[in-house]
């Protein structure tokens, strides 16, 4: 590999990876809860998108002020821009206005693309290489977890038909695979819990007028609020902390993989909150897709080629994921 993981590492990034997954496996069903349907609106998608980003903003302040953190330096500050267009205004903004349109259930059909493009930006980025084998155990993988949502949705007389909104959440999910990225390719230098704060405060120039703007005029149910403060504290700040470290100590290119288990979590989530029992074809699913990853994990090395020469420490840290 071009980038420097040890074996260790890696297992640790994949478990905090997982972690992370475990986070915002709830992330559809909560801002579902949050924004309503066209039908019955609660929170607007502005104001969710906003508001969830300067909650954790006040966070952020919070801990760069406790740990004394310092500013980023100017090298770092695109890299962060890029991070917050995507992570904190692009990616919910995006799907919180497509949830109002279309289920948890059709919309996990797009977002499972997610690892597939993180992967792609990571070896376009970051300038990581893998074998062949690597991309089709991508490809495969996503393609278990697609046609799993197919099969889901049709099951429950969704159906799925192309439309608008599916192009929504498809940029929707190419804008949180770029800023994942990006926010990785800094955080050797910031750290990853530095990272994810520094989204936040660099995001509020946009988002606290967006949220005063739109903050609801009328009474909305308790479960709008509690999607709100759970996509506020974990979708957009604590699951960030466990991602972003798992992106640089396993490898973004290998870590990104384990995004393919984000609909399962949801499912599993779904049963308690929602009463949906956990379905046999799920598991199933579920354990291809485990498969699929471990393979993943097993040819993402790079096939060996010429040795590289010496590099300096500071070229060395700037190309570690």
């Amino acid at each position: 590999m071009t980038d420097h993981v040890s074996r260790e590492g890696a297992a640790r990034g994949l478990w905090l990876g997982v972690l992370a997954m475990a986070m915002f496996g709830l992330t559809l069903p909560m801002t579902q809860l949050a924004v309503g349907s066209a039908g019955a609106p609660a929170l607007s998608p502005l104001f969710v998108t906003a508001g969830r980003a300067v909650v954790a903003a006040g966070l952020s302040a919070a801990v760069l002020l406790l740990t004394r953190s310092p500013w980023p330096q100017r090298a770092h500050w695109p890299a962060l821009a890029i991070a917050a267009l995507g992570n904190a205004i692009g990616y919910p903004l995006l799907l919180a206005w497509a949830l109002r349109y279309v289920g948890s259930a059709h919309a996990a059909v797009i977002t499972a693309l997610a690892p597939l493009l993180t992967a792609v930006a990571a070896a376009l980025v970051m300038r990581q290489r893998a074998r062949p084998a690597f991309w089709w155990c991508a490809v495969g993988g996503c393609a278990l977890v697609v046609v799993y949502s197919l099969l889901r949705a049709q099951a429950k007389g969704q159906g799925f038909a192309p439309s608008p909104v599916d192009g929504v959440l498809f940029v929707a999910v190419l804008a949180a695979s770029v800023g994942y990225v990006y926010g990785a390719r800094v955080t050797p230098a910031l750290g990853a819990e530095r990272v994810i704060c520094w989204v936040t405060l660099v995001a509020l120039p946009v988002t606290v007028p967006c949220a005063l703007l739109n903050w609801p005029s009328a009474p909305v149910p308790a479960s709008a609020w509690f999607g709100f403060a759970y996509v506020s504290l974990f979708s957009m700040w604590i699951g960030f902390f466990a991602w972003y470290r798992a992106l640089v100590i396993g490898g973004a290119l290998r870590v990104s993989q384990v995004q393919l288990l984000q609909p399962f979590f949801a499912i599993g989530f779904a049963w308690p909150l929602l009463g949906e029992p956990i379905e046999p074809l799920g598991l199933g699913f579920a354990i291809a897709v485990v498969a699929m990853v471990w393979l993943g994990r097993r040819f993402s090395a790079a096939p060996p080629g010429p040795p590289a020469p010496a590099a300096s420490p500071a070229s060395r840290s700037a190309s570690t994921p």
